[in-house]
């Protein structure tokens, strides 16, 4: 049984794939399960995060561009963007994973897969929007953005 360790480092390595060569979601699981072995709640927990995450880029990437002051997305690296993401979409659209957890976890596999300077960086970011959402989700950055505008 994998832990939620590995399968956040497969939502990364398959956010990665993502990132690098734009495909189907489908075929790209099948592709990458055909050589790992896992069970099928391991399975269903990085499917079901790569899926969303995927379905949130957007958002995620204009939260991300909010709190990396002064970095392009172009100029964050593939590994830090992706384990940024998937870290941004656990601390506010999983109430099942405390922030703390998930930022903790994004600091280690960033340091894993990237870097010396991978895991301040991504720590840097994903410290700054805790502190900015008071563990409340989206509704605190909502009223930020909101203040600025008025």
């Amino acid at each position: 049984m994998a832990s939620r360790r590995q399968c956040r480092e497969w939502v990364v390595q398959l956010l990665f794939i993502l990132d690098m060569n734009k495909q189907e979601l489908k075929q790209l699981f099948e592709d990458f399960w055909s050589d790992r072995e896992s069970d099928s709640n391991a399975r269903k927990f990085t499917e079901h995060h790569v899926t969303d995450i995927v379905g949130r880029i957007s958002e995620l990437d204009e939260i991300l561009r909010q709190y990396s002051h002064n970095w392009g997305l172009h100029r964050i690296g593939v590994i830090e963007r992706n384990v940024i993401r998937m870290s941004i979409y656990e601390i506010l659209f999983r109430d099942d994973i405390p922030s703390v957890v998930s930022i903790n976890e994004a600091v280690d596999i960033a340091k894993y897969f990237g870097n010396n300077e991978s895991g301040s960086f991504v720590n840097g970011i994903l410290d700054n929007l805790r502190k900015s959402t008071d563990g409340s989700g989206t509704g605190k950055i909502e009223r930020n953005a909101k203040e600025k505008r008025d």
